[in-house]
């Protein structure tokens, strides 16, 4: 088969401004729920870009781990990432659950979470993840694997469940919104697309948009 012969044509659900909540934050979670309850793997995978200094997009996968006033994840702040994010703090993060035919757009500002959110999650993952955020020198170059799996075996004999700290170089990072997209895919490639843009007085306008 041809690239250009694959395609899907979209009929589960359809969307309208009368479906939605007034509320972004209330939307997004009433159709995270849904892609939960539709078994959506990984449905809290998001596409998180980023923006470096030489001007060029990155991207990559993270794990949504929180959803408040923002969304919330967790990464090492020496990353590629975290040294983009100290440079621009304007973000870009993608859902898409093909299970539903469904995609969310989210375009905001990031700042690091309390170092009490961070201690909270960090302590909460299983002891071989935390062993795992002082072994690895997140996007630096390394000679090959074997020094990740001494690394490990370093840390895994000095650090112990009841004495690890969080490394004062990974912690959290909550996006707050400024405007939201909510795709649902149709027939014919005429697609439901409804946007929330947040406005001066923090109020939210919604309208549709052409696919």
């Amino acid at each position: 088969m041809k690239l250009a012969d694959i395609r899907i044509d979209y009929t589960l659900k359809s969307l309208d401004i009368s479906d939605v909540d007034q509320n972004p934050i209330q939307q997004f979670n009433r159709w995270f729920k849904e892609a939960l309850h539709a078994k959506v793997l990984e449905a809290n995978a998001m596409n998180l870009s980023t923006l470096g200094k030489d001007g060029f997009p990155s991207s990559r996968i993270v794990l949504l781990k929180g959803v408040d006033e923002g969304f919330v994840f967790f990464t090492n702040y020496e990353s590629g990432k975290g040294k983009e994010l100290m440079e621009n703090p304007k973000v870009a993060l993608t859902f898409f659950w093909p299970e539903l035919e469904r995609q969310v757009r989210i375009v905001g500002t990031v700042a690091k979470v309390s170092t009490g959110e961070s201690d909270e999650y960090f302590f909460s993952r299983p002891f071989s993840s935390q062993v795992g955020a002082w072994v690895s020198p997140q996007s630096q170059v390394i000679p090959d694997r074997a020094f990740l799996e001494a690394r490990e075996a370093k840390y895994s004999e000095e650090l112990g469940p009841e004495t690890i700290k969080r490394p004062p170089h990974w912690g959290g990072y909550r996006v707050s919104p400024i405007a939201l997209e909510f795709w649902q895919g149709r027939p014919s490639r005429l697609h439901d697309r409804i946007l929330y843009t947040l406005e001066s007085d923090n109020s939210w306008t919604i309208k549709r948009i052409a696919p």
